[in-house]
C-alpha cells in the first residue's frame, strides 16, 4: 500500500506541475522504456523456454517429440486464457485497432502482461507464429492504462497507445524508424507534426533499452556481398508481383482457416484439430517449428540447404528439384501452420510468418531465375527483398516493410529494390484485397478508423448519446382529438405511432396535419391510423454511424426513428449528429 501511495503521489505531482506537452514527452519516455523492457523480457523467456524444451534434442533422431510440444503449448495458453485471465485473446494489432475505434482507446490492464505470458507458452513450445503482435499489444496496453490512470482524454491516450506500440517494435527489432512508421501506417493514426515527437522518443528509448540489455546485434546480421545492379530491376519488379500474389494467399488462406476453426464450438476440439495439424506439419517440415528466424538466417548466410537437416528429404537436399519443392512446400504450409496455431487458441502474430514466407519466396524466385535465365541474381538479396514484399502486401504497409528490412539488416544498400518490390507487392494485393489482414474483419463490421478524417470521426461516434427519447408516442387507434391534446403538451413536431407492444408502425408529422387539427368536427371521426405515414427509413440501435449517414442521404430526411428489431427506441436527427460530430472533430484534431 505504501508503494502504491508513493507512485500515486508521484503521478499527481507530475500532472499538476507539467504542462500538457511536457507531460506527453515525459510519458512517451517512460512508456518507451517499459515497452522496450517488455520486448527484451519476452524474447528472453521464449528463447530460454525453447532451449529448455529442445536444447538437448537431436533433430535427426527425435523429430517425433515435435508432435507433442506445440499442442502442449497451445493447451497451456487456452487454460491460461480460460481460467487465469478469463478473457479471449485475439490478434494483438487487431485488438489495438478495435480499442482505438470502438472502445475509446481502452485496453484491459491484463493485456500489459497476459499476451506476453500466452505467447511465451505458444511460441516457446513451437507454435508457428511471431512475438511481435503480442508485444505490440503489451506496449499499447501500457500506454492505454497509464493514460487512463492519469485521466487523460481520448486523443492523448490514443497517442500513448501508439507510443507503447512504437517502443515495443523498436525494442524487439532495434529498428526505431520502422517502429515509428508502423504506428503511422498500420495503426492508421492521423497525427500532427508535433505528435510525432513522442513517437520518436518512445522509439529511441525502446531501441536503446533493448541494445543495452541484449547488445548491438540485430535480428539478421547481413553483409552485402553482391551489390544491387540496375540490370536486375525487371527481376525485382517480377518479385513484387509474385510477393503480392503470395500475400493474397497468405491473407485469405489464414482468414479462411481461422474462420473455419472458429466454427468448432468446443475450445478443446479446436485445440485437438489445430494441435494435430501443427504437429504433423512440423514433423514433416521441421523448419515450421517456432518463429522461423533460424531458417531465414540460413537463407541469408549462404547455407540454405541446412534448413532441410532433420527433415524427410535430408539425404536429398543437394538435389535441385527436391530442395526447390521443399522450399515451396514450407512456404505454403507456413501459412497453414500459423493459422492452425492461432485458430486453435495459440497467441502470436503475423510479423515473423510474413518475413518467413517472404524470405522463402524471394529465395525461390532467385534460384528459378538463376536456373532458367542467362542472368545470375543474388539469392540472398532476393530473400531479403522478398521479406519486405510479403510484409508490404500482408500488412498493407510498404514503408514499414522497407525501413524494417533496411534497419534489421544493418544497411540501406538494397533501398532501391526494397522500394520497387514493396510498392509493386502493395499495388498487386490492393487490386484484389483493399484491407490488410489486420483490418479486414474490422472493416466488414464498420469498426475501422482510417486516415480519412470524416470516416474516422463517424467511426468514433456512438449511437447512444445522439438518440432522442423525449418524443411522445401515440397509438394507431387514438382519435385526432386525443392526438391534438398530445401535440399541445409537446415541443416536437414528430409523433411516433406504436402498438401495444411498443413496436413502431408509423409516424405522424405535424406539418402534414396542420390543415385538420383546427377542425374540431374531425376530432372524433379521424384516427391516427388514417393520417400516419411510414418513415422513409429506420435506424438500428446498434448500427454504425457511417451507415446512418448514408440512410439520411438516401432518404433526404432530417429525422429518422431508431428501432431495436421492431421495438421503438427513439429518434435520431441530423442536427444532433452534426453537434456530436463537431465535438468529436474538435477533440480529434486539437493539438
Amino acid at each position: 500500500m505504501e508503494k502504491e501511495t508513493i507512485i500515486s503521489k508521484l503521478f499527481i505531482w507530475i500532472i499538476r506541475n507539467l504542462r500538457h506537452r511536457q507531460l506527453l514527452l515525459t510519458l512517451s519516455l517512460i512508456i518507451g522504456v517499459l515497452s522496450g523492457m517488455a520486448a527484451v523480457l519476452l524474447k528472453n523467456t521464449v528463447y530460454y523456454t525453447n532451449e529448455f524444451l529442445t536444447g538437448r534434442l537431436a533433430p535427426e533422431t527425435d523429430n517425433l517429440i515435435y508432435l507433442a510440444f506445440p499442442a502442449i503449448g497451445i493447451l497451456l495458453t487456452v487454460l491460461f486464457a480460460r481460467y487465469v485471465v478469463k478473457d479471449r485473446f485475439s490478434h494483438g494489432v487487431s485488438k489495438v485497432l478495435h480499442a482505438i475505434s470502438r472502445k475509446d482507446s481502452v485496453l484491459a490492464p491484463h493485456n500489459s502482461y497476459s499476451s506476453m505470458v500466452a505467447s511465451t507458452m505458444t511460441v516457446g513450445f513451437g507454435g508457428s507464429v511471431g512475438l511481435e503482435a503480442p508485444i505490440v499489444l503489451t506496449g499499447a496496453s501500457i500506454g492505454s492504462n497509464l493514460g487512463r490512470f492519469l485521466k487523460l482524454n481520448y486523443k492523448t491516450i490514443t497517442l500513448l497507445i501508439a507510443c507503447g506500440a512504437t517502443g515495443a517494435i523498436a525494442g524487439i527489432f532495434k529498428s526505431p524508424i520502422a517502429a515509428m512508421i508502423f504506428s503511422l501506417e498500420v495503426l492508421m493514426l492521423d497525427l500532427t507534426m508535433w505528435s510525432i515527437i513522442p513517437l520518436l522518443i518512445s522509439a529511441v528509448s525502446g531501441a536503446m533499452i533493448a541494445t543495452l540489455l541484449l547488445g548491438q546485434g540485430v535480428v539478421f546480421y547481413f553483409t552485402l556481398h553482391e551489390p544491387f545492379l540496375i540490370n536486375n530491376i525487371p527481376w525485382y519488379v517480377l518479385l513484387g508481383i509474385v510477393t503480392g500474389l503470395v500475400s493474397l494467399y497468405f491473407t485469405r488462406g489464414s482468414l479462411i482457416i481461422e474462420s473455419r476453426m472458429a466454427k468448432i464450438s468446443s475450445p478443446y476440439h479446436r485445440l485437438f484439430y489445430g494441435g494435430a495439424i501443427l504437429g504433423l506439419l512440423i514433423y514433416l517440415f521441421p523448419p515450421l517449428y517456432g518463429e522461423g528466424y533460424g531458417t531465414l538466417r540460413a537463407l541469408l548466410g549462404g547455407d540454405a540447404t541446412e534448413i532441410a537437416a532433420g527433415s524427410l528429404i535430408s539425404g536429398f537436399r543437394d538435389n535441385y528439384w527436391v530442395f526447390l519443392g521443399f522450399l515451396i512446400f514450407i512456404g505454403i504450409f507456413k501459412v497453414i501452420a500459423m493459422a492452425a496455431t492461432t485458430g486453435s487458441g495459440g497467441v502470436g502474430g503475423i510479423f515473423a510468418p510474413s518475413l518467413y514466407v517472404g524470405g522463402i519466396t524471394g529465395f525461390v524466385v532467385a534460384i528459378i531465375i538463376n536456373k532458367f535465365s542467362f542472368i545470375n541474381v543474388s539469392e540472398r538479396n532476393f530473400a531479403l527483398v522478398g521479406m519486405a514484399g510479403i510484409m508490404a502486401g500482408v500488412m498493407h504497409a510498404p514503408l514499414t516493410a522497407i525501413f524494417l528490412i533496411a534497419e534489421i539488416t544493418g544497411g540501406y544498400e538494397l533501398f532501391i529494390p526494397l522500394i520497387i518490390t514493396s510498392t509493386i507487392a502493395y499495388l498487386t494485393i490492393m487490386y484484389f484485397e483493399p484491407h490488410s489482414i489486420y483490418t479486414k474483419r474490422l472493416a466488414a463490421r464498420g469498426e475501422l478508423i482510417t486516415h480519412h478524417k470524416d470516416k474516422a470521426v463517424l467511426t468514433l461516434m456512438k449511437m447512444g448519446p445522439v438518440i432522442e427519447t423525449d418524443l411522445k408516442t401515440v397509438h394507431p387507434e387514438a382519435t385526432l382529438g386525443e392526438l391534438v391534446k398530445i401535440v399541445s403538451k409537446s415541443k416536437r413536431n414528430i409523433f411516433p405511432v406504436v402498438d401495444k407492444d411498443d413496436n413502431l408502425i408509423g409516424i405522424v408529422l405535424l406539418d402534414n396535419i396542420r390543415d385538420i387539427i383546427f377542425k374540431p368536427a374531425q376530432y372524433d371521426k379521424v384516427k391516427v391510423l388514417d393520417i400516419m405515414d411510414m418513415p422513409p427509413a429506420t435506424v438500428s440501435s446498434d448500427e454504425n454511424m457511417e451507415s446512418v449517414m448514408m440512410k439520411f442521404e438516401n432518404s433526404e430526411a432530417w429525422n429518422l426513428p431508431v428501432v431495436d428489431g421492431k421495438k421503438y427506441i427513439g429518434f435520431i436527427s441530423k442536427s444532433k449528429i452534426f453537434s456530436a460530430y463537431r465535438m468529436i472533430l474538435l477533440q480529434f484534431s486539437s493539438e
